[in-house]
């Protein structure tokens, strides 16, 4: 899963996005009224076979864009396309965009971003062991597969929308960061003349839009460190991570100060929660860990609410699945309600 999986919709309602047991379909799940009770699951996208990966990107609109990958022919894979415009309406059918190669088998999990204009555009290493992108056109359709270059590119790509509605790509290699960003609306995302001299552990880039002119990129580095890097200087580790897999990021206010909030499955297994003043790393950040503990394959998203507090949710993939939530309770600091599960 790469991007958010919990997000509010247009009329403030949360929807979670997972796979089925079986790994083949998308469901949702949304809100019946904001607060309120879950809907049952439902597939997204028509009844095409899928691959068990997904990519997911809201646009300023409220839409939200999502991707994969779907089995063609024996040995091959295409990419496809749909779009959730509202959460209590069926999404889109899947459509084709086709794969970086022309034709070929996954060449790697896929990231979509949405633009200031409502356009997706979708990321995924090729062949060639650097990254493709496809755009779709302001006037309808989608753009042609376009080479943005980059060589060794390992693991999920992380792409995030900046508050001027440009677009940023970030990828790990195994000796390096590499950055790519847009100049202006529609133009292809050109990479900085030299990589960062950093090493991520492959699977834990998470990007986030932390003031007009910056996005920062979370990732874990190989000593175990969270680190964080928007690209002018070097990375600066912020706290050690406190598991293995990605950590999950949003911004919030706390205590009337811009906050960057992070969620990470702990050692532990419960989910560990830190919080630091947005793009001020050095003031530091400690976890804080909350809920019952989560096998590995456990997700984390965080997101808010219609009333604009901030939502964490577990999902643990299974059959049944399992999803749980809490929410922040309206007082100082960062206390939350007891976790609750989605019937």
């Amino acid at each position: 899963m790469n991007g958010d999986w919990l997000i509010r919709g247009r009329d403030g309602r949360l929807c979670a996005y997972a796979f089925t047991p079986d790994g083949d379909a998308v469901l949702r799940r949304t809100e019946r009224a904001p607060g309120g009770a879950w809907s049952e699951p439902r597939t997204v996208g028509g009844d095409q076979r899928l691959h068990p990966v997904l990519a997911l990107a809201q646009a300023r609109a409220g839409y939200v864009h999502l991707v994969s990958w779907r089995p063609t022919v024996p040995g091959e894979s295409g990419l496809v396309h749909s779009t959730h415009f509202q959460p209590h309406l069926a999404a889109l059918d899947w459509q084709s965009i086709g794969h970086p190669n022309r034709a070929g088998d996954r060449t790697g999990p896929p990231a979509v971003a949405v633009d200031a204009q409502g356009r997706a555009h979708v990321f995924v290493r090729n062949r060639g062991g650097g990254v493709s992108m496809r755009a779709q056109q302001e006037k309808g359709g989608w753009g042609p597969w376009r080479d943005l270059k980059g060589k060794d590119v390992r693991g999920e790509l992380a792409a995030v929308t900046g508050e001027s509605g440009l677009i940023t790509l970030y990828a790990a290699t195994g000796e390096s960061l590499l950055r790519w960003r847009q100049e202006k609306p529609g133009a292809v995302p050109v990479p900085d003349e030299k990589p960062c001299p950093a090493t991520a552990r492959p699977d834990t880039l998470c990007a986030v839009a932390t003031s007009p002119e910056q996005t920062t990129l979370f990732f874990t580095d190989e000593d175990g460190g969270l680190c964080a890097w928007r690209g002018d200087d070097a990375p600066v580790r912020l706290v050690d991570a406190a598991g293995p897999g990605t950590v999950t990021a949003i911004r919030c206010s706390l205590d009337g100060v811009d906050c960057t909030l992070l969620a990470q499955r702990a050692d532990s297994g419960r989910v560990a929660f830190a919080a630091y003043p947005t793009e001020t790393e050095p003031a530091g950040a400690w976890w804080s860990e909350s809920g019952p503990a989560l096998p590995p394959d456990a997700r984390i998203a965080l997101a808010k609410d219609a009333t604009d507090r901030v939502v964490a949710a577990t999902y643990v993939p299974g059959n049944p699945p399992r999803m749980h939530l809490t929410r922040r309770k309206d007082e100082p600091g960062l206390a939350l309600e007891a976790w609750r599960g989605v019937d």
